[in-house]
């Protein structure tokens, strides 16, 4: 069967929108936050990592919430609306903020409002796609957040060259593409009718969850090994900023990652519908090693480019490819709850991650705090590699 754009429903391109100018706000302030975080208010690499951790899981832990409250009310727009929202009303405080504290609290509001949207969001897409096309689907819809996680880099880095590394006045850039993603969400996005009793009926329970099968459970222990061996994004930044990248050239790593990220997402979500899921996600952690490997042990920038390169490959071969098997394993009328413990447990284990990277950096270099991501994702491949074994024997 031949897959072609223009079958995608017109839904998942608008949502591909709002997430492009959401992300290009986002990403904008990622590429320079860390370097802020360090060298002006002096905060140390662990204390970045733990930082970036606590806000991503703060995330997840609210996907869990905001998911179960999609299905109770067959209402995921709303929601969505509201998270959206709320990211774009706190992307002021970051240029406004004198200290740490009121850096760290935006960050954790904008990953509140992270968390609140992003389980309705995901099942609207599953709502609206026909099955045999949400590999492809949900490959356009990543393709195009990672746009704009490509353009808020090349942003930050135009702006900084313009007004001579002013970071403060750098982010306040971030605050127009933030609420054009919210206008885009509020008039361009129609949720499609749900049925209310049936989904209130079936969700109204947490013991509802407990239908969810099997196959659903060991793609969340899967999620748990990806997300260990996957460091934060601003272990990258770091990374540069270690090797001695000028300021206004730091954020061309994610402008890399991403660039790569979005060329090979949608690709890989027409490719899983030929290839199967598990070989695209199985390249995706070769690529894994890879990247980690590259930037452990590969001297200068050398390492560096190689290995955010190949980070964006990884990206862009798994995140469409595990977010398609959640949507496939999950009841209609518990889809977005799945999504939401999907997050959940991405959150939670980047947690960890980001906490044991960033110790292993300060006490050991930033080699091993690479090559405990290698660990990891090579874990991840056997872990896959043995659930595709006993799906074919029991087959």
């Amino acid at each position: 069967m031949s897959l072609r754009p223009e079958r995608i429903p017109r839904t998942v391109w608008m949502l591909g929108g709002v997430s492009l100018f959401m992300d290009m706000s986002s990403e904008l302030v990622h590429a320079v936050l860390p370097v802020y975080l360090t060298t002006v208010l002096g905060l140390s690499v662990l204390a970045v990592g733990i930082i970036e951790g606590i806000a991503e899981a703060t995330a997840s832990m609210l996907k869990v919430v905001s998911g179960f409250l999609s299905d109770r009310f067959a209402a995921r727009k709303p929601l969505a609306l509201l998270g959206y929202g709320l990211a774009a009303l706190v992307k002021p405080v970051f240029p406004l903020a004198d200290t740490a504290f009121g850096v760290v609290t935006a960050r954790f509001v904008d990953r509140v409002g992270k968390g609140i949207r992003g389980a309705p969001r995901d099942a609207i897409v599953a709502d609206v796609t026909p099955p045999h096309l949400r590999d492809a689907a949900y490959g356009l819809r990543q393709s195009l957040d990672t746009v704009g996680a490509f353009a808020g880099p090349v942003l930050a880095m135009l702006f900084l060259w313009l007004w001579a590394g002013d970071l403060r006045a750098v982010l306040w850039v971030a605050v127009v593409p933030a609420f054009i993603a919210v206008a885009l969400l509020a008039f361009g996005v129609d949720e499609p009718l749900q049925d209310v009793p049936a989904r209130r009926s079936a969700a109204l329970q947490f013991a509802a969850i407990g239908r969810l099968p099997a196959g659903f459970w060991t793609l969340l222990t899967l999620t748990a090994l990806f997300s260990l061996a996957r460091l934060s994004e601003a272990f990258l930044v770091l990374r540069a900023q270690e090797l001695k990248l000028t300021l206004m050239w730091i954020p061309l790593v994610m402008v890399v990652m991403s660039a790569v990220y979005s060329l090979s997402s949608y690709p890989a979500g027409l490719l899983a519908s030929r290839l199967g899921k598990n070989a695209l996600l199985a390249g995706s952690l070769v690529a894994l090693v890879a990247a980690t490997s590259a930037l452990a042990w590969l001297p200068g920038t050398t390492g560096l480019w190689l290995g955010v390169a190949l980070w964006g490959l990884h990206m862009g071969l798994s995140q469409g490819g595990l977010s398609a098997a959640v949507a496939e394993y999950a009841p209609a009328e518990l889809r977005a709850t799945a999504f939401g413990l999907f997050h959940f447990v991405t959150g939670i284990f980047q947690l960890l991650s980001g906490g044991i990277a960033g110790w292993l950096w300060m006490v050991h270099g930033s080699s091993a705090a690479f090559m405990a991501g290698t660990a990891w994702a090579l874990l991840a491949l056997a872990v896959l590699v043995l659930r595709v074994r006993r799906r074919a024997v029991s087959s």
